[in-house]
């Protein structure tokens, strides 16, 4: 998966924006206000996902091109490796696990405007 494969599916649901709040390279992906997907678009070397923690750690085990999310709360945080060994459908599932956290976890309001979006 490259950088341009990433952005489009990450874009692709709804409810979705993209924007840099932190810096010029780190680009990060939101569903209705809330971060689901980070990466650097200069260095598209891993990409942090949100992951239930008892997953994040089977996956950890399981896939070395899966690590404790840099920079963020290792416990709900994965980085993931993109660097062509992982194939891109499961990232896409992986993709869908971090959207569908945070869809989950949004108050009754958002979900009700995320569904009207749809």
């Amino acid at each position: 998966m490259n950088i341009e494969q990433f952005r489009d599916y990450c874009l692709s649901y709804p409810g979705v924006t993209e924007g840099f709040p932190f810096d010029e390279s780190t680009l990060v992906f939101k569903v209705m206000g809330k971060m689901f997907a980070i990466t650097d678009v200069d260095d598209f070397e891993f990409i942090n996902l949100k992951c239930d923690p008892d997953r994040a750690l089977i996956l950890r085990e399981q896939y070395e091109e899966i690590k404790p999310g840099w920079h963020m709360n290792k416990a709900h945080w994965n980085s993931v490796y993109p660097d062509g060994s992982l194939e891109d459908s499961f990232i896409e599932e992986l993709i869908d696990h971090s959207y569908e956290l945070i869809v989950a976890s949004l108050p009754k309001k958002k979900k009700e405007e995320l569904k009207n979006l749809t």
